[in-house]
């Protein structure tokens, strides 16, 4: 039987050389694995009160607009820098080389909403890590974080841990 990981391709020197792309558009391409992620996804927050769903730029959109209509609750984008319309909060974070913005709408959680990030890539937990301070600022209470992939050596997920979050992941790749 065929896991989420076996859906997924690897890319050498791709989006330039020394770094393994991990593409998850072949486990979105077919409709058992696609469900199988989506599933796996939420299973470990069945039971849990979830009000959003905040997907992170951009797969992170696919997953949680279906993850979102699976618990037909509402969906809310995190962008980079200068996507969004409308009054936004920012949030800069740091990149390997340099430092990057991401946004949100400042009224798209109310305080008390309870919330679950997901998106395709824990690398090393930057994205994510701008997404929880957003969605704190507005005062929303996050439930936890769900990725597709873990690069394990990047340290996000030890990174998430340190901020409090219960991280869900589906599988692992070595290396960067």
């Amino acid at each position: 039987m065929k896991t989420v990981k076996d859906y997924i391709r690897t890319i050498a020197d791709f989006p330039h050389e020394g770094i393994m792309f991990r593409d998850v558009t072949t486990l979105f391409a077919d409709p058992r694995g696609f469900r199988m992620a989506i599933d796996q996804l939420l299973h470990p927050w069945a039971g849990e009160k979830i009000d959003k769903i905040v997907g992170l730029e951009a797969r992170g959109f696919i997953l949680g607009g279906a993850i979102a209509h699976q618990l037909s609750k509402g969906f809310v984008p995190i962008r980079k820098k200068g996507k969004l319309p409308g009054q936004t909060l920012s949030q800069a974070y740091k990149l390997e080389y340099g430092e990057a913005i991401m946004e949100i709408h400042d009224d798209a959680i109310q305080p008390g909403e309870k919330v679950l990030i997901v998106d395709d890539l824990l690398a090393t937990g930057g994205t994510c890590g701008a997404a929880i301070q957003l969605i704190e600022r507005l005062g929303g209470d996050i439930v936890g974080c769900s990725f597709i992939v873990d690069l394990p050596e990047l340290g996000g997920r030890k990174l998430l841990g340190d901020l409090g979050m219960d991280v869900n992941v589906l599988c692992e790749f070595e290396g960067a």
